[in-house]
């Protein structure tokens, strides 16, 4: 029952109307319901001149108020009903992209290695980005950007699914995070995609897929990495990756490896992504699945023409039917 409820909220939600202009016509709604009333009012004071009220009833039959006024106001929802069908409602539907290009950006600094995820937070990364890859369309480019002092594409986008596996299972630890480095490194990879050979000048849109566990410590910025890709106009899609606990064991210190989740949650905002906190490998495997669901569908207007003109039909019926029974004599 939430759920039907859910979707007619996100129906008049993403409500919008093709033709706008025509809903002026609307404004002659007041105007008739403000004649009837007038009407109404009018009826009344003619009635008072009658002291004989017998005599009136024998010559305008009495009839039922609420029946009257049921018919007016099913007339006038009917009228806004056509009203909305001559604007061309659409709503927002979600349907399967054909091409894409999505760039998984793995950390691969030595803080990966800790193991408050098990075995490690690389390796649990690895494996819920593999099982990203295999949910992909097989239509999806996709290429692999590994990203530790230094971002480096291993992968550029191909439609070679398997090679990509093979590849994020290759990925090795080194020093330092370059999170600005990685997110410009991915528009270079989306940069490279292949164009469609049946339609060159189509270009596929892009996605970074952008996973990290730690702070920027090396290369650019990851302010000026998001601009960048808010001026691309490729969203990142940021996760933060690991528990507040976490720590690696590093020339004989342990230190400290907590998720700058503030940093994540503004490169996402600043680049129309979305962010998404992991905790946990079973947790991240769900954050790549509703990361499939944004990257693999796309908005678009569905025109709901026909529903609204239904709608109005309905009520012109019900309408018709209640003026119907005004005029009948029931026994």
């Amino acid at each position: 029952m939430n759920g039907f409820i859910d979707d007619i909220v996100d129906f008049f939600v993403n409500l919008t109307f093709l033709s706008a202009d025509r809903l002026f016509a609307l404004l002659t709604i007041p105007l008739l319901i403000a004649a009837y009333i007038f009407a109404q009012l009018r009826k009344n004071r003619r009635g008072m001149r009658f002291t004989n009220t017998s005599m009136l009833e024998a010559v305008i039959p009495k009839q039922s108020q609420w029946r009257r006024h049921l018919a007016v106001a099913l007339s006038i929802i009917s009228l806004v009903m056509l009203t909305f069908a001559w604007g061309r409602p659409a709503t927002k539907v979600e349907v399967p992209r054909e091409r894409a290009t999505v760039v998984i950006a793995l950390d691969a600094s030595q803080s990966m290695q800790a193991v408050d995820v098990k075995p490690t937070r690389l390796d649990a990364a690895k494996q819920a980005a593999i099982e990203f890859v295999k949910q992909l369309p097989d239509k999806y480019n996709v290429s692999v950007v590994s990203f530790a002092g230094s971002a480096t594409i291993l992968v550029p986008p191909t439609l070679s699914h398997t090679t990509v596996e093979n590849t994020i299972n290759g990925i090795k630890l080194d020093d330092s995070t370059a999170i600005g480095e990685a997110i410009f490194t991915g528009l270079r990879a989306i940069g490279q995609a292949p164009k469609d050979p049946d339609d060159p000048k189509n270009v596929a849109p892009g996605a970074i897929v952008l996973l990290s566990d730690g702070t920027n410590t090396a290369g650019r910025a990851p302010t000026q990495g998001a601009a960048a890709a808010k001026n691309a106009k490729v969203p990142v899609y940021t996760i933060g990756y690991g528990t507040e606990n976490g720590f690696v064991d590093l020339d004989g210190k342990r230190e400290p490896v907590p998720v700058d989740h503030e940093l994540m949650q503004r490169i996402a905002e600043d680049t129309d992504g979305e962010y998404f906190r992991a905790a946990t490998a079973d947790q991240l495997k769900r954050v790549y699945q509703n990361i499939g669901s944004e990257v693999g569908y796309e908005k678009v207007n569905h025109e709901v023409t026909s529903a609204f003109a239904g709608f109005g039909l309905v009520f012109a019926v019900l309408a018709a039917l209640g003026a119907i029974s005004l005029g009948a004599k029931w026994p």
